[in-house]
């Protein structure tokens, strides 16, 4: 590989169709798209400090470098790229890529970003910002913090352990979807959804977990939730009590106490419910 280390690097496309790189204490400053078509790269403590730093890339492999908040909309149209150890300040990384791995990476700036993505696999990752993991599919995360609403707006086969998601309407026509070991407070989860699976969860939600289609929750807390379960089919397990239920349409709830169970017959049918509370 050719390296290049500690330049400065100014000018659009300036390293543009770049192949066999390894570029090292490195600075791309004022230019837009400087690695744009590049293939087989591999970056260490490096800065990026404007636009679209990687669009059409493949083979990228980045290490404790820097994504400075002009280097937005970083990394699209992209295949097996990885990030380990690195800072990215700019919003909207991340769009339409393929076989992605990020490790240990915090996204202090997040808005818009991972979306439309399949094949990604996020360990270590701290993010803040709105839209998170839109319409992206293959998720495996692990050890992850969002701070920021309708995360995952559309995503499919998304498994995630040991998470705190602090998101409203997040998990909105969502598919597929299993949280295990994780926290979630934010009003509305996960409407208009199939297929959801939390275990060992704790989840605090205003008239969340409604309009489901296969809702399983086992051994659950739900602190400050209330008008749970409207039209949902629900297995639920639930080791505290529940503020209130509202119409599910059917399925198993058990649950320490209900403070406020209603059911309106003509709007959902109450034999298709079974309600269990053990206190």
């Amino acid at each position: 590989m050719k390296e290049i280390f500690q330049e400065f690097l100014t000018g659009e496309r300036a390293l543009f169709q770049g192949k066999d790189l390894h570029i090292v204490n490195t600075i791309f400053d004022d230019g837009e798209s400087p690695l744009k078509h590049s293939e087989n790269i591999k970056v260490e403590n490096s800065m990026f400090k404007w636009k679209y730093p990687f669009w059409y890339a493949k083979h990228i492999d980045v290490k404790t470098s820097t994504f400075f908040e002009m280097a937005r909309a970083g990394i699209w149209y992209s295949e097996d790229v990885s990030l380990t150890d690195c800072l990215v300040e700019a919003p909207k990384e991340f769009r339409r890529c393929k076989g992605v791995k990020i490790k240990n990476v915090s996204f202090p700036n997040a808005a818009e970003t991972f979306w439309f993505c399949s094949d990604v696999e996020m360990e270590k990752v701290v993010a803040k910002g709105t839209y998170f993991g839109m319409g992206s599919e293959n998720l495996k995360i692990r050890d992850f913090n969002l701070y920021g609403d309708y995360c995952f707006d559309g995503a499919k086969n998304v498994e995630i352990s040991e998470a705190r998601l602090l998101s409203k309407d997040c998990f909105w026509n969502a598919e597929n979807i299993t949280i295990k070991d994780s926290f979630i407070s934010g009003e509305y989860m996960g409407w208009n959804s199939k297929n959801i699976t939390l275990i060992d969860c704790t989840v605090e939600s205003l008239q969340g977990m409604c309009y489901i289609d296969n809702l399983k929750m086992q051994n659950c807390q739900l602190i400050n939730t209330t008008l749970a379960f409207e039209y949902s089919t629900v297995e639920a397990d639930i080791t505290t009590k529940i503020d209130s239920v509202i119409n599910p349409s059917g399925g198993v709830i058990k649950a320490e106490h209900i403070d406020e169970l209603i059911i309106e017959k003509d709007k959902v049918d109450p034999s298709k419910t079974k309600i269990i509370c053990r206190s």
